[in-house]
């Protein structure tokens, strides 16, 4: 069946297959490849170790945090992200350092338990349980580790959210934190609204608000 645009597909799968190559510039890539401010900001000073990243997209994160010393494992839909994020661990020699793994979230299981968890801006126009993923982050988390979680505080400008008065409005991080329903034995590290000013696309300098939650496993 074809479709006139990504727009149109409602499969999480294919729409971010198609996503990731109707989206890429010039230089092949969508994004940009730096690690999300931050994920930088929460993690820089952590001791490295093992760490999850949900939703890696094309690996900007996971590199940053391959390059710390972490050993990742980065999880996404798109088979299409994920080679992107792979060729450029090769690229630096980071390629031992990066497991990339092909995984739907909707469906997701832990499987281990890491030192760092992380999910930056988890956001889909298509169908994603996100709260139940997020909850199940919970789980995969080692005694003594984070779970890291940014989202948009506010739709970016010019999303296709941005001007839809039916949208729900996004979670802000107190919202996120409640719904993690975390039991006895975590404390809350981070728990905040950060903005930050970054030039966006043709539209110049713009501040976007970033809802931000850290919280720790006690040992």
């Amino acid at each position: 069946m074809a479709h006139s645009s990504d727009e149109a597909l409602t499969d999480p799968a294919e729409f971010w297959e198609a996503r990731y190559l109707s989206h890429r510039g010039e230089n092949g890539v969508v994004w940009s490849g730096r690690v999300n401010a931050a994920v930088e900001r929460e993690v820089s000073g952590l001791t490295p170790g093992t760490a999850l990243e949900l939703g890696s997209g094309e690996g900007g994160d996971a590199l940053w945090l391959a390059g710390e010393g972490w050993s990742v494992t980065a999880l996404d839909i798109s088979a299409n992200a994920l080679a992107v994020g792979a060729a450029k661990a090769a690229e630096l020699g980071l390629a031992d350092r990066v497991e990339w793994m092909q995984t739907d979230l909707a469906t997701w299981r832990p499987s281990a338990e890491y030192d760092l968890v992380t999910a930056a801006f988890l956001h889909s126009p298509v169908e994603l349980p996100r709260e139940e993923i997020l909850r199940r982050a919970v789980s995969a988390v080692a005694p003594g580790g984070r779970l890291l979680i940014v989202g948009h505080g506010a739709f970016p400008p010019g999303s296709s959210h941005d001007h839809d008065r039916e949208a729900p409005p996004l979670p802000t991080s107190d919202e996120v934190l409640a719904s993690l329903d975390l039991p006895e034995g975590w404390v809350v590290e981070t728990n905040e609204s950060v903005d930050r000013e970054v030039e966006w696309r043709d539209q110049g300098t713009v501040t976007l608000t970033d809802a931000v939650v850290r919280v720790r496993r006690d040992a």
